[in-house]
């Protein structure tokens, strides 16, 4: 099963990540797919405002991983925003230890999350971005993690 939310904008983008941070629990991995420009980072910010992020949020492309302190009350104290576009191979997926650093109270978001899918199993939520007609997005949200949270992703994609 899935879950789509359609995004007229930028704006729309952010506040579905917002949204979707209520979600969240610790250790949980959301991979973010979709082409060049689709909407990722700016969703990440929605996320990271949801979570209680004070500092600026931009693509860790060149870091691959970044970490923000988070003040919430749901018990995620690191949110780690990851940007895999660039890696060349699996194995340095592996060294960025994402499936390690979530465990200790934190989620971690990855962009490009396709491309790495094979290595976080199946208890992962994803989204997909997709470019419409009208230069909206409409994400999909599924993975076995989402049927874990069907009440909460019915009510984010009613919005």
């Amino acid at each position: 099963m899935t879950w789509r939310r359609r995004c007229a904008n930028a704006t729309d983008t952010e506040v579905a990540g917002e949204e979707l941070a209520v979600t969240l629990k610790s250790g949980d991995i959301v991979l973010l797919s979709g082409q060049l420009g689709a909407g990722k980072t700016t969703f990440v910010k929605g996320v990271a405002r949801g979570l209680g992020v004070s500092e600026r949020v931009t693509s860790p492309t060149f870091t691959m991983v970044r970490p923000h302190q988070c003040h919430n009350d749901q018990g995620i104290s690191t949110l780690l925003h990851a940007d895999v576009y660039r890696v060349e191979n699996l194995a340095e997926v592996l060294d960025l230890a994402l499936g390690e650093l979530v465990e200790e109270s934190a989620v971690a978001l990855v962009e490009w999350g396709e491309l790495a899918s094979s290595i976080f199993g199946r208890e992962v939520l994803t989204i997909q971005f997709q470019v419409d007609q009208d230069e909206g997005r409409l994400l999909e949200a599924g993975g076995a993690l989402a049927q874990d949270r069907r009440s909460e992703l019915d009510r984010w994609s009613a919005q």
